[in-house]
């Protein structure tokens, strides 16, 4: 597979460690809250970021990368806007089906798009901005029934959106530090990143709950089974996406990963008994289009 085709596929896998990811979080709601189980993700991923580092320094030979303060800055801004992003997601679980609130997420790649234009001088091609339009025309179906249910339900809405946008931030942020790496193995520049990340998430979140939430801490290590394999997943999908983004613009890894929305609709169905209607499977197949017509002018 020639390096244009590599971030495809870490992207699809990205993608589907994600949806599992996401589905373990949401079965932790209720025990620890939308703080909590956004903490998960990034406590106990950091052990398992870890181990994918010492992995990368064995198998490619190399010294640890030196880290710049330009590199600590874009991380920051990634992981607190991605801490940000996480919870308001998970906050939207609780008041809408699982699938719809992950589609709300996904309006995030037409905002990455502009966002790298400013942040990164990245401009979109005319491929990618028939993707992300089909893309969006697709989560939308799947979003928004009629304009009476969207004024009825717009705390969902709303949250989902705001969670799109911190995740616009998060990405661009990522890339921009990942990208700034001196090192010449991209997937090391990656996991030295993604280390960083969530050593400044689980900082952040341990703060916060150590100050404001302490039973939600002591919950944590009560339910540390099923943490723990939330934790792997996340940091899994973690550095699969900062390898994508280290492969390719942000814009085309986050639209490629809109693929998580069907991948959302199928574990719904199945875990959570949520069945799909015709607008949802019309949705779907225009986000599998948008897929389709980034990995053709990527091949």
């Amino acid at each position: 597979m020639t390096l244009g085709g590599l971030w495809v596929a870490v992207t699809l896998f990205a993608a589907v460690a994600q949806t599992l990811r996401n589905a373990m979080q949401r079965d932790l709601i209720g025990a620890l809250g939308a703080v909590g189980a956004a903490q998960v993700r990034f406590l106990f991923g950091l052990p398992f970021a870890l181990v994918f580092l010492a992995g990368m320094l064995a198998g490619t030979g190399l010294e640890a990368p030196p880290i710049t303060a330009a590199n600590v800055g874009w991380t920051i801004f990634g992981a607190l806007s991605q801490v940000a992003a996480t919870a308001l997601m998970l906050a939207a679980m609780r008041t809408k089906s699982f699938v719809v609130a992950v589609a709300y997420t996904k309006t995030e790649p037409a905002q990455i798009a502009l966002f790298g234009l400013v942040a990164l001088n990245e401009p979109p091609t005319p491929a990618l901005l028939l993707a992300i339009a089909l893309a969006t025309v697709g989560v939308a179906l799947m979003s928004i029934r009629s304009g009476k249910q969207l004024m009825s339900d717009w705390r969902p809405a709303a949250l989902g959106l705001a969670s799109a946008t911190f995740f616009a931030f998060a990405a661009i942020g990522f890339r921009s530090a990942v990208v700034g790496v001196a090192t010449p193995s991209r997937p090391l520049a990656a996991a030295t990143i993604l280390v960083v990340a969530l050593a400044i998430q689980s900082a952040a979140l341990i703060a916060y709950l150590g100050l404001f939430d302490r039973p939600g801490a002591l919950a944590i290590l009560k339910e540390w089974r099923g943490s723990l394999v939330a934790g792997f997943m996340g940091a899994l999908a973690s550095q699969l996406w900062f390898i994508a983004f280290a492969l390719a613009d942000a814009a085309r890894v986050r639209t490629l990963g809109l693929v998580e929305v069907p991948l959302a609709q199928i574990v719904s169905t199945r875990m959570f008994r949520e069945p799909m209607s015709l607008r949802e499977g019309l949705g779907v197949a225009l986000v599998v289009v948008a897929a389709g017509v980034l990995v053709w002018t990527s091949a």
